[in-house]
């Protein structure tokens, strides 16, 4: 394994350590529904780099970048709906 490929796999596992200390320290569940897209970001991307600093153009690393893309697209979706969802639970408690 090169070092630059080690360095966006540590920066991947950066990025989840950061989201889990965020996790903890964060006080609302809307705040912490930020630390999931943090992760599916910054360390998605950080994956997807490795895998393209491995392979260069091949089919595995577009096929990483494609799982990436989705799991954005997904995500971001996801992270919508839960908000709103948890926005509607709190306007019935008061």
């Amino acid at each position: 394994m090169s070092v630059p490929v080690g360095l966006c796999l540590a920066l991947a596992v950066l990025a989840a350590w950061i989201a889990a200390l965020a996790f903890w320290r964060l006080t609302t569940p809307l705040e912490r529904l930020h630390t999931v897209t943090f992760v599916n970001v910054a360390g998605g991307a950080a994956l997807v780099l490795a895998a393209w600093l491995t392979d260069g153009l091949s089919p595995r690393a577009l096929k990483c970048t494609a799982i990436w893309l989705a799991t954005l697209l997904v995500g971001a979706l996801l992270s919508h709906v839960t908000g709103h969802a948890l926005h509607i639970r709190d306007g019935e408690r008061r």
